[in-house]
């Protein structure tokens, strides 16, 4: 299968999670805008077959290749950037929780979880979805501990974000205005951290609206819980004059709680 064929079958299955993109998508487009991805992000989980490497295989053998690394010790998550040859290809963030930081309890939930399951070894893992049975008890019970966890519980393996690239937008200058665009849309924007992670200082500068809830199907019957965000994201140039394009591990900490449920 194509990279192209890949990534519409994955923004058809984020788009069917997340009204809020199809929606946004065409508010811009009526703007006269060209939308372009900048990044799409997987979440996963470090046990054999179901972390970074299932998840980075059909892009790897499409490719890309693996130009960052990222760690993030308060939410025991590590994550990897991809990035094609083909500079209009979008980028590739894949994250992974580190369950032997995780209790005793959530440990044995995902091994539970994930046993005598097997991930597809193909293109088709990038839209596989929820490969378990979950219920919206274990749900709440991982979210005391992770959010993370929760969502990955409850979504499985499916494009957790698509991000807007600020910089060919020609409607809005700035991020701020983009912002503000939204929010007059009544979008609700992630303010962890500021509405606008990062800055011009280090190259990037990202915001993210907070997902909607979804109606969820869990094996206990069905549960509204957060599902997917899009993301904004304006890139600055180095000294070299070259736009960054890599990520910054503080500024993705907190869009990370784009996922977190609204009180």
């Amino acid at each position: 299968m194509t990279l192209e064929k890949i990534f519409t079958q994955m923004w058809e299955q984020y788009s069917k999670l997340n009204s809020q993109a199809p929606e946004i998508h065409l508010l811009l487009s009526k703007k006269g805008d060209q939308i372009l991805n900048d990044h799409v992000a997987y979440r996963s989980v470090n046990l054999p077959g179901f972390g970074i490497d299932v998840l980075s295989t059909p892009f790897l053998e499409r490719g890309y290749k693996q130009v960052g690394e990222y760690n993030f010790e308060a939410k025991k998550l590590y994550a990897v950037h991809l990035e094609h040859t083909d500079s209009s290809l979008p980028k590739v963030f894949i994250s992974e929780l580190l369950l032997e930081e995780m209790s005793e309890k959530t440990q044995k939930t995902f091994k539970n979880l994930t046993e005598g399951i097997k991930l597809p070894t193909d293109e088709t893992v990038l839209t596989c979805g929820r490969p378990w049975e979950v219920s919206f008890k274990t749900y709440q019970d991982l979210s005391e501990e992770s959010e993370y966890a929760a969502w990955l519980a409850a979504f499985g393996y499916c494009a957790n974000h698509f991000t807007v690239n600020v910089n060919k937008l020609k409607a809005f200058e700035t991020l701020e205005d983009l912002n503000a665009f939204l929010e007059k849309n009544n979008y609700k924007l992630n303010a962890s951290g500021g509405k606008i992670k990062g800055s011009a200082e280090v190259f990037l500068e990202q915001s993210s609206t907070m997902a909607d809830e979804l109606d969820l199907e869990f094996s206990d019957g069905n549960h509204k819980v957060p599902s997917c965000y899009y993301e904004f994201a304006k890139r600055y140039p180095m000294a070299s004059g070259e736009l960054y394009q890599g990520f910054v591990a503080g500024s993705a900490d907190k869009i990370f709680e784009s996922t977190n449920k609204q009180s």
